[in-house]
């Protein structure tokens, strides 16, 4: 028997029946711890107001009348800190448990998910902003696009939580990750080198740390073991490395936050703005970013990605980033 779900306007009580060691710091220890926008350019599309109310309002009326179904439903893909927008949209369009949604869907890294959307095999993305290759082959490929922000991000810094040191300024970090400063007494901390961890040039946190950090500031090389694989990874090696305080890592707050990786480590303040959902929404804190939905440009007005597409920019979409602890762009 097929899985049914008539797609009205979602209400309140629905989204919310939806579930969203101690170590020193220099010794060691035993403890471890846009308008829409068709687009093959490098720059990613802004979001336009008029463009954005007249898509949620089409959404509502779409939505009113398509039925989601297992065999209609599009195949989404993105990023890691994405997923679980991913769980809940489909928990919700389906009528389904987060359970069986979770089982349904794969999220690859951020540049991966665009190979997928380019190749016809993923149909709709959650993603972060890639890096400028993907643009470029996109380009090559004249793959055109609509991609739209959904919720605004930042980009947090941490440390173990026994690290002194609880604020850092914008220039003590880009100086920290080009190499210029290399111990913590150099920005009010102890007499311990500094361990900066970075993620891998695929991941989308590495692409909002050129982005919206580094800009043109040349980052130092790692070695493999300051460059783990995952984000779960980094935020492990952020706690343990070297069974000290001593590394700083780098995280989206959603994943830092509503994901609950971080415990046991501190979320740094940035030129004294502590990171919330408020000082990302308000734009104070100085590291922002945001999360997009793609699609390709050529979805027709009536397939499910695109009613999909549309859905999660407007007004019940919005709601349900907001319950799942994104920080929604309207």
């Amino acid at each position: 028997m097929k899985t049914r779900r008539t797609i009205t306007t979602m209400s309140l009580a629905l989204i919310t029946s939806i579930s969203v060691g101690t170590l020193s710091s220099c010794k060691r220890s035993e403890t471890n711890a846009s308008s829409t926008s068709t687009t093959t350019s490098t720059a990613v599309p802004t979001t336009d107001a008029t463009s954005a109310t007249d898509s949620a309002t089409s959404s509502e009326t779409e939505v009113a009348t398509f039925e989601f179904t297992k065999e209609n439903y599009p195949t989404i893909d993105g990023s890691t800190a994405n997923k679980p927008m991913g769980v809940a949209v489909t928990s919700v369009l389906l009528g389904i448990s987060r359970e069986e949604a979770d089982s349904m869907l794969e999220f690859h890294m951020t540049d991966y998910a665009f190979d997928y959307l380019m190749n016809g095999e993923a149909d709709i993305l959650i993603v972060a902003e890639p890096a400028d290759f993907v643009f470029e082959s996109m380009a090559e490929r004249k793959f055109d696009y609509e991609m739209e922000p959904f919720a605004n991000e930042g980009l947090v810094f941490v440390v173990n939580e026994n690290n002194p040191v609880d604020s850092l300024t914008v220039e003590q970090i880009q100086k920290i990750y080009t190499g210029e400063i290399t111990n913590w007494k150099e920005v009010g901390g102890e007499d311990c080198p500094i361990a900066a961890i970075q993620r891998n040039e695929a991941s989308g946190s590495q692409v909002m740390m050129h982005h919206v950090v580094m800009g043109d500031l040349e980052m130092m090389h790692a070695p493999t073991e300051m460059v783990p694989g995952g984000m779960s990874d980094l935020i492990k090696t952020v706690k343990t490395y070297d069974n000290s305080a001593n590394a700083i890592g780098y995280t989206p707050y959603y994943y830092a936050t509503n994901m609950k990786m971080a415990d046991g480590l501190k979320l740094l303040k940035i030129d004294g703005i502590e990171p919330s959902a408020d000082t990302i929404a308000s734009k104070e804190y100085p590291f922002l970013t945001s999360y997009y939905v793609v699609i390709n440009q050529k979805e027709p007005a009536d397939s499910p990605a695109r009613i999909m597409f549309n859905w999660i920019l407007g007004e019940e979409g919005q709601k349900l980033a907001e319950m799942e602890g994104y920080v929604p762009v309207k």
